[in-house]
């Protein structure tokens, strides 16, 4: 189950909205606890490196996963998964997230229809990417 805390959720609602119509992206920090149960205490907002059409890709800069992990084992975090949104369609892991995904790591898709966000869901890959289930997913708005 991925579970986001108030302040972390709302961090990305702001992105969401001020990246549409364009996918925003970013990295979840937290806890692992016992039962596959993950925290995010902190999310980290990232700029849309991808050099092409952002209405439908993003690609995280490597510095700031870099960052993100510096930050993570300063706080005694760690990272736990990434987010990014889907500008006016539902929130689902597409065939181009699930080959770009890694396995482990939580994925949140954030739906934002005309610069408001709608809804979200979390997906984690199986070990080779060939398929992804969908995580339980608390959240402020759910």
């Amino acid at each position: 189950m991925l579970n986001l805390l108030a302040e972390p959720w709302g961090v990305i609602v702001s992105h969401a909205r001020a990246c549409y119509p364009r996918e925003c992206c970013g990295i979840l920090l937290g806890t692992a606890a016992e039962g596959d149960v993950r925290t995010v205490t902190t999310a980290v907002a990232c700029v849309n490196a991808y050099q092409g059409e952002q209405s439908d890709r993003f690609e995280l800069d490597p510095k700031d996963q870099f960052e993100a992990q510096r930050a993570a084992r300063r706080q005694g975090l760690e990272v736990l998964g990434f987010f990014h949104s889907h500008p006016d369609c539902d929130a689902y892991f597409s065939a181009t997230d699930l080959a770009n995904s890694w396995p482990w790591y939580s994925n949140l898709v954030v739906s934002v229809r005309g610069g408001e966000v709608s809804h979200a869901r979390a997906f984690r890959a199986n070990d080779n990417q060939t398929a992804s289930t969908e995580e339980e997913l608390r959240c402020p708005q759910s």
